[in-house]
């Protein structure tokens, strides 16, 4: 175990509130740091193994609610679950009795060992934190690793124990998890882009933005701050910070990585042409120029970044290249829950030869804005709740051919029949996927072993 030794939290009473495997990794470091640990979490111990295997270990367990009576007993900190609302009645009640709130990535920033790397941001931060961490680690040997943390699905506090100083976190943060920092200091903070996003979590977009720029408040003239230039909201943000900052842009020559004639620049050094990089999209070439900029800020060389941009196909259900079947390339953009999520997936694609593949649970929104997007579209097969809105606004967007179905698996035979040789088959569903199936994961899942099925039985090449 490689943590600082810090005696914070010896003898110290600490709620951890909200399981899942962030409060099950805070509530057994908290244990080892010599904290009396009291877990608290909504669903009932039955239906609770991460409760039951907290008992098993000697830590306290209270489940089946949030009895706001518990706060009783003289907590001294609380760290709680990213998810759990703040108008949630024990939260309320210890801001009321000040109790310090925390979320476990700052809990992790005080044992680190390592630098972090922190990557928030609307969209692309699952891509950026994956190819940063790619880069870094292309051409290591035994002098140090990139470690994947955060909000990308491995608890920071749990893989902070286990990186050395040798060693960096690639920390993907959200919104939620930095309202709960207080001491957190990225040694590099990338900020990929923001738009509207959580605002059922966070009441407004002004406090959406402020959660997110959170994540340059503790950082100083040390450290760095990698922006996009695109946006003039973060141009302007950029005044109020005391960190070093570097932007990326595909507008413009910039400080950091950017874009001229179809190539990725960095100061004066040319890095690869757009057209060799795996993925495709405007936005996943934003996401390359904020990686680049990061890896060539921690010293990697041109040689690493360009393998790892000509072999990176994209991250599970995110414009994730799946494969070809007689010449015709099937994507997994399982995670464009929304209608930006989509328009920006079929931005990297000329719509005269995409099939695509949209719909599930209906949030009572129409699709208007979706329109110019999908605009002369060669097909599109509708599935789920929204499957006739959506058919309604192909046929008003001149889609030259529209069916509908009952969900993704149909859809991918249906959308190969009325497909040829060079086009692309993309699931970008622009909606949640609660109507069908129980996350995007699983619908994105269900998509590609379609896909495979489908190539066993035509004949893939």
């Amino acid at each position: 175990m490689n943590l600082k030794k810090i005696s914070d939290y010896e003898n110290k009473k600490v709620l951890v509130l909200g399981l899942a495997r962030s409060g099950v990794s805070a509530a057994r470091l908290l244990d080892k740091l010599g904290a009396i640990v009291t877990v608290n979490d909504f669903k009932n111990f039955d239906e609770n193994p991460e409760a039951q295997l907290l008992l098993d270990e000697g830590i306290r367990v209270i489940t089946g609610g949030h009895p706001v009576e518990l706060l009783d007993e003289d907590f001294e900190l609380i760290v709680k679950n990213p998810g759990i609302l703040y108008s949630n009645p024990m939260l309320v009640a210890a801001v009321n009795k000040q109790i310090p709130i925390i979320t476990e990535v700052e809990l992790a920033y005080q044992i680190s060992e390592a630098d972090i790397i922190g990557i928030t941001g609307t969209n692309g931060k699952t891509t950026t934190t994956t190819m940063i961490a790619e880069m870094l680690n292309y051409t290591r040997e035994n002098n140090g690793k990139a470690y994947l943390a955060g909000n990308i699905g491995f608890p920071a506090s749990s893989v902070a124990q286990e990186a050395t100083s040798e060693d960096e976190l690639v920390t993907e943060l959200s919104s939620f998890q930095l309202l709960g920092i207080r001491t957190f200091r990225p040694k590099i903070a990338v900020i990929t882009n923001i738009y509207s996003a959580h605002l059922d979590y966070h009441g407004s977009r002004e406090e959406y933005v402020k959660a997110k720029w959170r994540i340059q408040e503790n950082m100083t003239s040390e450290d760095i701050l990698i922006l996009n230039g695109n946006q003039a909201e973060l141009r302007e943000l950029a005044q109020n910070t005391k960190a070093h900052v570097v932007t990326f842009s595909t507008e413009e020559k910039t400080n950091g990585a950017y874009l001229l004639e179809n190539t990725i620049f960095y100061g004066e050094e040319m890095i690869l042409s757009i057209d060799e990089m795996a993925i495709v999209g405007m936005h996943n070439v934003e996401n390359a120029l904020a990686a680049v900029t990061a890896a060539k800020l921690r010293g990697v060389e041109n040689e690493a970044i360009c393998e790892v941009l000509r072999n990176f196909h994209g991250v599970e259900h995110r414009t994730q290249f799946v494969g070809s079947i007689n010449e015709r390339k099937f994507y997994n953009d399982s995670k464009a829950t929304n209608i930006l999520a989509t328009k920006m997936a079929l931005s990297g694609f000329e719509n005269d030869r995409v099939i695509l593949l949209a719909g599930g649970l209906d949030r009572g929104n129409d699709f208007d804005e979706l329109l110019p997007a999908i605009y002369g579209l060669k097909g599109m097969v509708t599935f789920g709740e929204t499957a006739e809105k959506l058919m309604l606004t192909a046929e008003e967007a001149n889609v030259g051919e529209v069916l509908m179905t009952e969900n993704a698996e149909v859809a991918v035979r249906l959308a190969y029949e009325m497909s040829s040789a060079g086009d692309v088959i993309l699931l970008s569903p622009a909606n949640a996927s609660w109507d069908q199936y129980p996350n995007f994961e699983v619908r994105g899942e269900k998509f590609v072993q379609a896909v495979k099925q489908l190539a066993e039985e035509v004949g893939a090449e």
